[in-house]
């Protein structure tokens, strides 16, 4: 008899403990509720300049109104895990040769993030610098991998470290220290990636959005990165800017409301509930385009293509452009 009251307690505690679990407000969170809710979630800051991660913010004084200004972001929020975006993506062999800016495979993306002290037993919130589109983007970017391996208890901080910083809230600058997490990846999500035969096909029918979420020059074909093997686009993409994706105040990026993003979509040619796809040079941008359909605006027949416009030059395949001189 002692036995099995001993089970019922034990089924009783774990039910409890689900019911007490914070649940996320949905794929972005505010630094107010996160400041809330701060000890019932693993906050994750996704840098390409580790650095920043233990150095200290700097802030000016503003001589007219004596408000201090955030001008650098640096340090972290207490208790928080570092992820080096140069780490999160990788080479991988595609027909036989070498591609990077890729997706890990399943079990090298779920070693780097156990790696980092995330586990499977709370809710991750993803926190960018907050202070350029393209910082943004890195950690869209993970959020787009950590959905592509099952992951969907997981947020990002609006505003990123600079909104955090920017409203006079704590941080640290001293290292911290994490044991291996038990993080674990599902199965991989081939709904959520494009393949080259998939924008092919999509250049081809106009049935599905095609979104190139580069700078004007580039997608007109005045410049390009050097890893891309030619100017322009693909035939058939619409253009979406990454500075439109996002407003600035005090200093920091913040994400705007659903329905500015559809009016955006729709001032730009691009239908918000058309399946689509979105790319840039590598893969990187392309994740705010993605971000803003599927998760913000809720369409769920959005893929994002890994690889973007280096593989898709590598292939051989054509872009399209203004003439140049």
């Amino acid at each position: 008899m002692k036995k099995i009251q001993w089970a019922v307690t034990l089924v009783l505690a774990g039910m409890l403990s689900l019911a007490q679990a914070i649940t996320l407000p949905g794929p972005i969170v505010s630094a107010d509720w996160l400041a809330a809710n701060q000890s019932e979630v693993q906050i994750l800051e996704v840098r390409g300049d580790v650095a920043s991660y233990v150095r200290s913010p700097e802030f000016e004084v503003d001589k007219k109104t004596g408000k201090k200004m955030l001008v650098e972001v640096g340090g972290h929020i207490s208790d928080s895990s570092l992820l080096d975006f140069k780490k999160v993506r990788a080479d991988r062999m595609i027909d036989g040769k070498k591609i990077k800016y890729l997706i890990p495979e399943k079990a090298d993306f779920e070693k780097i993030i156990q790696a980092v002290g995330i586990s499977s037993d709370k809710p991750i919130v993803l926190v960018p610098i907050g202070l350029d589109i393209s910082d943004v983007d890195e950690a869209l970017r993970a959020y787009w991998q950590f959905k592509v391996y099952g992951e969907d208890n997981i947020a990002v901080l609006d505003g990123g470290m600079a909104g955090w910083l920017a409203e006079g809230r704590d941080y640290a600058v001293s290292p911290s220290t994490k044991t291996n997490g038990n993080w674990t990846a599902k199965a991989e999500r081939k709904e959520l990636i494009a393949n080259s035969e998939q924008v092919a096909s999509a250049s081809k029918s106009g049935k599905v959005n095609l979104i190139d979420a580069r700078q004007p020059a580039q997608f007109f074909g005045l410049s390009k990165r050097d890893y891309v093997g030619a100017y322009g686009h693909i035939a058939g993409a619409k253009e979406l800017a990454p500075e439109l994706l996002a407003k600035t105040s005090k200093g920091a990026l913040y994400f705007w409301d659903k329905n500015t993003y559809n009016a955006l979509l729709t001032a730009n040619g691009i239908n918000p509930k058309s399946p689509a796809i979105s790319y840039c040079n590598s893969g990187h941008l392309a994740a705010g385009g993605w971000f803003v359909l599927s998760e913000l605006v809720g369409n769920k027949s959005t893929k994002l293509y890994d690889g973007s416009l280096y593989l898709w030059t590598l292939e051989g395949r054509p872009l399209v452009g203004v003439p140049l001189n």
